[in-house]
Formats: C-alpha cells, sequence, structure tokens
C-alpha cells in the first residue's frame, strides 16, 4: 500500500463519521417464532413439495405433479392386485380420478387427506409394493386445491370429504351403496398459486402411457380414451420409434428389472428410464 492510498482510505466517510444514525436491530423474541399448520405451510411453501409452479406450458409444472400424486395412490392399489382400470378426467381445470382397489379405510379417510405424515405404506403389511411412501402426496393436493372432494367405497359402504384450500367443510357419514370398491378424488387446483393454467394433453397422455407400460395389463381411461400395454417396455419402445429397428428389439423382463433396448439406422440416442415406478 502507498502513502496516497491510505489518504485516499482515511478520506472515506463512514456513516458514523458523517454522523448517521446506524439503524435499529430488531428485536428477535418469543413472538417471532411461529408454528404453521400443515395446510398453510403448503401454500406458502409450495415449491418444497411439489416442486415449481408454472402455469401448465411445462411438463414438469406442478399442475401435473398434483395429477400423479393422485394416480401413484392408483397404481399403488393395480400393483398389489387391486382394481384394473383408473378412470381419468379433466375438463375445465378440474381433475377427477377413479379407481377400483381397496378403497380407504372409511375411518380414516379425513387422516389420509389431511395429515401429515400419515398413509398406509410405511411397513409391508398392506403395500409390499408401493410408488409412493412419504405420507404426503394428496395432503399436498389438498391443501393446494381451490375444492378438494375424496370418497372412498368398501364393501358396500363409503364415506365423503370435501376440502376447500385445505379446509374440511363438508364430512358425511358412513352410508350403504352399490358403488364398486374404490376410491374417488376430484381436485381443482388453486388459481391463485398455479396463474392461468390450464392443462394440456400433450403432456397428460404420455404420463399415462408411461404408467401403462410399467403395469401391463393395467386399462386406463383419459376423457374417454383407452390406454393399455400387454408387453411393458417393448410397447414403449415401439410407440416410441419413428423408423426400423435394424434387429428385432431384445426384451429382458425379472421380477425387479425390465429392458428393452434395439439400434435403427439414425443418428442419435433416446433413453427412457424408470425407477420404482417413477420416470427419471
Amino acid at each position: 500500500m502507498t502513502e496516497n492510498d491510505e489518504l485516499i482510505h482515511d478520506d472515506i466517510e463512514t456513516p458514523e463519521s458523517a454522523g448517521a444514525t446506524p439503524a435499529p436491530v430488531p428485536d428477535y423474541d418469543e413472538d417471532d417464532i411461529k408454528t404453521l399448520d400443515w395446510k398453510e405451510h403448503i401454500r406458502r411453501r409450495p415449491g418444497m413439495y411439489i416442486g415449481k409452479l408454472g402455469d401448465g406450458s411445462n411438463f414438469d409444472d406442478g399442475i401435473y405433479v398434483l395429477i400423479k400424486e393422485v394416480l401413484d395412490n392408483a397404481i399403488d392399489e393395480y400393483m398389489m392386485g387391486f382394481g384394473k382400470q383408473i378412470i381419468v378426467d379433466v375438463a375445465d381445470g378440474t381433475v377427477t380420478v377413479r379407481d377400483y382397489g381397496r378403497g380407504v379405510p372409511l375411518g380414516k379417510l379425513v387422516d389420509v387427506s389431511s395429515k401429515m405424515n400419515t398413509g398406509g405404506k410405511y411397513d409391508s403389511k398392506a403395500f409390499k409394493k408401493s410408488v409412493g411412501l412419504n405420507g404426503v402426496g394428496i395432503k399436498a393436493v389438498n391443501a393446494l386445491s381451490t375444492e378438494f372432494f375424496i370418497c372412498s367405497v368398501r364393501d358396500g359402504q363409503m364415506k365423503s370429504v370435501l376440502y376447500r384450500c385445505g379446509d374440511k367443510v363438508e364430512e358425511s357419514d358412513i352410508e350403504p351403496t352399490t358403488e364398486a370398491n374404490g376410491t374417488l378424488v376430484r381436485f381443482t387446483p388453486d388459481a391463485s398459486i398455479f396463474r392461468d393454467y390450464a392443462y394440456r394433453n400433450e403432456f397428460i397422455v404420455p404420463l399415462i402411457k408411461n404408467y401403462t407400460y410399467l403395469n401391463t395389463g393395467l386399462a386406463m381411461m383419459f376423457n374417454g380414451k383407452r390406454y393399455i400395454s400387454r408387453h411393458g417396455l417393448l410397447d414403449l419402445l415401439r410407440d416410441a420409434m419413428t423408423t426400423d429397428p435394424l434387429y428385432a428389439p431384445i426384451h429382458l423382463k425379472g421380477d425387479d428389472i425390465e429392458v428393452a433396448i434395439t439400434h435403427a439406422n439414425q443418428r442419435g440416442e433416446e433413453y427412457y428410464s424408470f425407477v420404482n415406478g417413477q420416470h427419471t
């Protein structure tokens, strides 16, 4: 450092030397510690639960994650051998999913839809195979929807609960019914969180198809159109190819692994990978 540098440094005026009053340090005490309830935490920090929000113009926008969270529960029922069809309808921004599995235990319908870290997949008693394990899924869907309705049917009895923005507004008694076993979920994403959102079939159809490729024999109806796969990843490979293969596809399948591969006379490579029922 030169002598001039020292002089220049000494000439710099600080707030204290200029007579300015330092900004007061805010108090920090017990009143500043807040505890949010389950739905308020999700609504304030949705990215922690569903990733980015978006408006539906990208495949990984939050509104598609909401669909997936509901579908994962229906897929788990199929993986356990209950229900061979799942019906998905999307109209005017509202999603309806009906599966034909065992149905949520009626006495716990409120708990599984509105109490965090609550579910039947923490051990292997009821679900030996499962896509979702954290007990959060549909609670996030509930909290982030202006309206969320869930109805369960089990062995001739049914019960339903209606929520708005995560608040329970209506709960039915357990009543007799002739409906088939299973669970119905209907929700409308909150437009104040997902601004100007719109569902696009171009992102929903691949999601539906991937579920069928990974669960051979499962029929999924989306807005009246039926999707089903009989040969698993081999069907995915054939559907994705735009030219004829150079050789018959290799298809290997075991209890916990499945591989389909081939080559064509073209440039580039395409990979589709899945782990635990999830597209990676």
